[in-house]
Parts: C-alpha cells; sequence; structure tokens
C-alpha cells in the first residue's frame, strides 16, 4: 500500500511536533486523523494539509473519549496504519519534595496513561484489518534516559514510554504492528522557548542551549512512518547538535 493509500493519526496535533508532523505526512501522501483537546487549531490544520483531515477531539486521559476517538477513525477511513502518539504535558520545574499531587497525576495521566490507551486501541484496529498491522511511533524525549533538574514527573514519564514502547515492539509482532520511539531535544517549539533564556542544568549553573527547526523532527517522523513493517526504527535520537546532552554523565 501506497502512502496514499495509508491513514495516519497524530495525538496533540494542534501545535508544536504534533502540528508539523501532521502536515509533513500530509505532504507525504497520507490521509489525516488529528487530535487534541482543542478543536480550533485542529480545524486550522485541516485547512493547511494537503490531503483529507478528520478532526477529531479527544480526552487522552479518558478511555471513552479514546474509544470513540479510535472509533471514529476506523468508521471514517476503515483503517488505521500509523499512529504517532505525540501528546504530552509538563509540570512545572519544582523542587521533587514541593510538587503538588496533582501535578504529578496530570503528567503521568497524559503522557502515559495516554499512550497505552491510543495503543490498546490502535491494536485492536491494526490487528484485524486488512492488509494486516500498522505501525506505533511514540515521541519519547531524551527525559527517557536523561532526566534534568526538578522533572521527576516528566522524566517519569517518558522512561515509562520508553517502556511501552519496548513492550509494543515486542507484542506487535504477532500482529505485524512495528513500534518505534523517537527522542527530541530541543526542538524550535514554544515547549522549547526557556532554552533561550536559559535552563537549570545539572551543576546547578544556567546555560543558554541551542535548538533545531522542528521540520527535522517531521521529517524523521515521516522517514520512520514509511519504512515497510519488517523493518523498525526501535529508537531514534534527534536533537540539537550542540545541545549540553552527550558527556552529561
Amino acid at each position: 500500500m501506497s502512502e496514499t493509500g495509508k491513514i495516519a493519526l497524530v495525538t496533540g496535533a494542534g501545535t508544536g511536533i504534533g502540528r508539523a508532523v501532521a502536515l509533513a505526512l500530509s505532504a507525504a501522501g497520507y490521509r489525516l486523523a488529528v487530535t487534541g483537546r482543542r478543536e480550533e487549531p485542529l480545524q486550522q490544520l485541516a485547512k493547511e494539509a494537503a490531503s483529507e483531515v478528520l478532526v477529531a477531539p479527544a480526552d487522552l486521559t479518558d478511555p471513552a473519549s479514546v474509544a470513540a476517538l479510535f472509533d471514529a477513525v476506523k468508521h471514517h477511513y476503515g483503517r488505521l496504519d500509523v499512529l504517532f502518539n505525540n501528546a504530552g504535558v509538563n509540570a512545572p520545574p519544582v523542587n521533587i519534595e514541593d510538587l503538588p499531587f496533582e501535578q504529578w497525576k496530570a503528567v503521568i495521566d497524559t503522557n502515559v496513561t495516554g499512550v497505552f490507551l491510543c495503543t490498546q486501541a490502535a491494536f485492536r484496529i491494526m490487528k484485524d484489518q486488512s492488509p494486516r498491522g500498522g505501525r506505533i511511533i511514540n515521541n519519547g524525549s531524551i527525559s527517557s534516559s536523561k532526566p534534568r533538574p526538578n522533572s521527576a514527573p516528566y522524566t517519569a514519564s517518558k522512561h515509562a514510554v520508553l517502556g511501552l514502547t519496548r513492550s509494543t515492539a515486542l507484542d506487535g509482532r504477532k500482529y505485524d504492528i512495528a513500534c518505534g520511539q523517537i527522542d527530541i531535544g530541543n526542538t524550535e517549539t514554544p515547549m522549547a522557548a526557556k532554552m533561550k533564556s536559559g535552563v537549570l542544568q545539572p551543576d546547578l549553573s544556567t546555560q543558554v542551549e541551542p535548538t533545531f527547526d522542528v521540520e527535522h523532527v517531521a521529517n524523521a517522523v515521516v522517514h520512520m512512518a514509511g519504512l515497510p513493517l519488517d523493518t523498525n526504527i526501535l529508537e531514534m535520537t534527534i536533537m540539537a547538535t550542540k545541545m549540553p546532552l552527550v558527556g552529561r554523565g
């Protein structure tokens, strides 16, 4: 099946990485389903896309909302070939002993439970469709292996996503479902805007960090998505060349 006939669902598609990836997939010939909490930015994306777009707002922390989302995709397109689990949130950088439970729970509910629920729903479609199978790509983060100071909720969530990626890659084999993860460091999005004013380092100094164009992330995801199902990029790191990661410890 060529990309022109393939269906891709992007979560957190209204802004940032999700938006860039959705538009790049559309330009590559995929028909899209896009989701997020707010409908307005999704509708704007649909106007700019080069292919058909199903706009389906959802709350990925709610099992019923996730089920309705995937039912809508299956009803509209009849299948699902690519899921990009991108939606994620962060918590303010505070000392772990001062972190409110509500902020911890909000990050875990979105970044971990949301990814699990979407993966589970994708499996149910992909294993029974013809041609069988599909690809799931998770937005991990460099935080899936290297924490920043005062980032316990986000770091824990992204470590969990790495575990989900590896388990999904293993459990998907019998259904021809491939799963990989892209770990992104300092791409140019609103979430990374703080890098330009300086962020806390492990030695407790503050340092400005370089960023890079989100277009390169989008192109990398399109490449991962376009591989045949007998080939998989399990884990990819894409980052600003001079960000202070290599040599961190």
